[in-house]
């Protein structure tokens, strides 16, 4: 009797196992099924993804198409502002020629450092026949003023009165009549400009210094600082 009982419950245990095993067994199987068949999407999933996929395209083409454009822009904004800055450098030179004209013509004050020559009759020489071999004329100064304007003076004035881009200097016996008002020697010729670079050029071996002591002209030189020279606006 027990053995029949025993015997029964172990077919019991082995059913119960195999059961369980069989379990397993379709389930593993089912698994490895599902991950092995492919998924299937239906036709209006299928379009939808078309469509979405399309659509990115069309995206990522406006993109380019919008990055050529702004390269293209970009370029163009750099060209403007290069134009720009040559056209600003155009009118910072022309403002500057205009204020260096103006100063040439004598219309605006003019302050800076420079030099003063100062031109004197020689010393009288009785046995000199003729007084004008040691005075100083017209073309004296003249020679003195072009060596400063060629030595990059911005402004010059005789005895105080500044000359202008149509000035004239006439010699008359002791004096000179520099645009029709009189001055005696000594002559004293103020320039503004470099004063070392006008030092320079005027005391270069055989320059302008050599030709009018040459001359018997008494010539001084003297480099100045903050030099000023007012406008001759209302004064032709």
């Amino acid at each position: 009797m027990n053995l029949k009982k025993k015997m029964k419950s172990n077919r019991i245990i082995l059913s119960i196992v195999f059961l369980v095993l069989g379990f397993m067994i379709v389930y593993s199987f089912r698994i490895t099924q599902n991950d092995q068949t492919p998924h299937l999407i239906t036709d209006s999933q299928w379009e939808q993804k078309l469509n979405l996929r399309n659509q990115l395209n069309l995206v990522q083409e406006r993109n380019r198409e919008l990055h050529q454009e702004l390269n293209s822009k970009q370029e163009k904004v750099r060209e403007y502002e290069a134009e720009l800055a040559n056209e600003a450098q155009i009118y910072f030179n022309l403002a500057e020629d205009a204020e260096k004209y103006r100063m040439f013509l004598g219309k605006v004050k003019v302050k800076g450092d420079g030099v003063t020559v100062t031109l004197s009759d020689g010393d009288y020489n009785p046995e000199e026949a003729n007084i004008n071999n040691y005075l100083v004329h017209e073309h004296h100064v003249f020679k003195v003023i072009n060596e400063l304007y060629i030595s990059g003076a911005v402004a010059i004035a005789i005895n105080g009165q500044r000359l202008t881009n149509h000035s004239y200097i006439i010699c008359d016996g002791p004096v000179i009549t520099v645009d029709g008002y009189q001055h005696p020697a000594p002559f004293e010729i103020t320039a503004i400009g470099d004063s070392e670079v006008l030092a320079s050029a005027l005391n270069i071996t055989g320059g302008i210094k050599d030709q009018l002591v040459n001359d018997q002209i008494v010539f001084s030189l003297q480099e100045k600082k903050d030099v000023i020279m007012d406008s001759v606006i209302g004064r032709r």
